[in-house]
């Protein structure tokens, strides 16, 4: 069997698996797609197991760092799910309060990938929270796509409030500083988005491909923003002219940058689509962004 490379993946195929990650098409139209690339020594179990993510090799910053303190702990989102768990992450040898983080899934759960992303924040002198979302039906199930599945027997409006509940629980953190930002991915992306149009005292957001708020919901936004589009991404990229000129007629803070023929997802390290050089900048902007605003 061919070992697969990035460069070996028809570009169609990254967007197929975007249309199966965002339940446009279901599992057996993903499979019975997919087969129209299984040619040269491709198999379709192949670029399955390619696309799909790895976390197991994929941990940047691993759970028992001895740098710092990250353990899960739970709150209460009473307009939302309720007692909600959320990985809580610091830096072990932190002088004084710190600015927070709300780091915010996809949509399939509290995966490895964002747990990993909270452990990155703290790391940066941050203290952040990471949410599950799942935690009223179980929590994240270990596979992301039974994680989807559970996320769509949740109301996207309650899960919401469960970010914003985490948001006012860094606020009430004796650790915190009261300055709190929230970076988020896909869905966690319209979560940031909307977490700036309902939290007035935000101090920034970082929302990473995610949709966009209305224009009247826009109106209503004080936080910073900092966008972070993939070039690729023509489902997310279609909202963002309309956006920008709300965000433009009402004189909102913002910054955007997109990111030159990178996919949706191009941050997620555990999958292909992942673009080592756009994720890096990705992030070391988010990290300045956030340094600027928050401390």
């Amino acid at each position: 069997m061919k070992t697969l490379k990035k460069e070996d993946i028809n570009q169609e195929v990254f967007d197929l698996y975007d249309d199966y990650a965002h339940n446009i098409i279901d599992r057996r139209q993903f499979v019975e797609k997919l087969s129209i690339y299984a040619i040269g020594g491709i198999t379709i179990s192949s670029l399955m197991s390619f696309i799909m993510p790895n976390y197991k090799e994929s941990i940047t910053v691993f759970p028992g760092d001895p740098n710092l303190v990250s353990d899960y702990t739970n709150y209460n989102s009473p307009k939302g799910g309720g007692n909600i768990k959320g990985l809580l992450s610091k830096p072990k040898k932190a002088k004084g309060k710190l600015p927070g983080i709300v780091v915010v899934h996809e949509n399939r759960g509290l995966n490895p990938y964002i747990e990993d992303v909270g452990r990155r924040a703290a790391k940066e002198g941050f203290i952040s929270i990471a949410p599950d979302a799942l935690t009223p039906l179980g929590g994240y199930p270990g596979n992301d796509d039974e994680g989807r599945t559970m996320q769509r027997e949740r109301n996207s409006n309650e899960m919401l409030e469960d970010f914003i509940a985490a948001y006012k629980y860094l606020k009430g953190h004796k650790d915190c500083n009261g300055k709190i930002g929230v970076v988020g991915f896909c869905f966690g992306g319209w979560i940031s988005n909307m977490m700036a149009v309902r939290i007035p005292e935000l101090s920034a957001a970082v929302p990473f491909y995610g949709s966009q708020p209305s224009e009247e919901e826009t109106t209503k936004i004080k936080a910073p923003l900092m966008l972070q589009f993939a070039g690729l991404d023509k489902r997310v990229n279609a909202g963002w002219p309309a956006f920008e000129e709300a965000l433009k007629e009402n004189n909102k803070e913002y910054v955007a940058h997109v990111y030159p023929e990178v996919n949706h997802g191009f941050h997620n390290n555990t999958t292909p689509r992942y673009d080592e050089s756009a994720a890096s900048l990705a992030w070391s902007r988010t990290v300045a962004f956030f340094n600027s605003k928050l401390k």
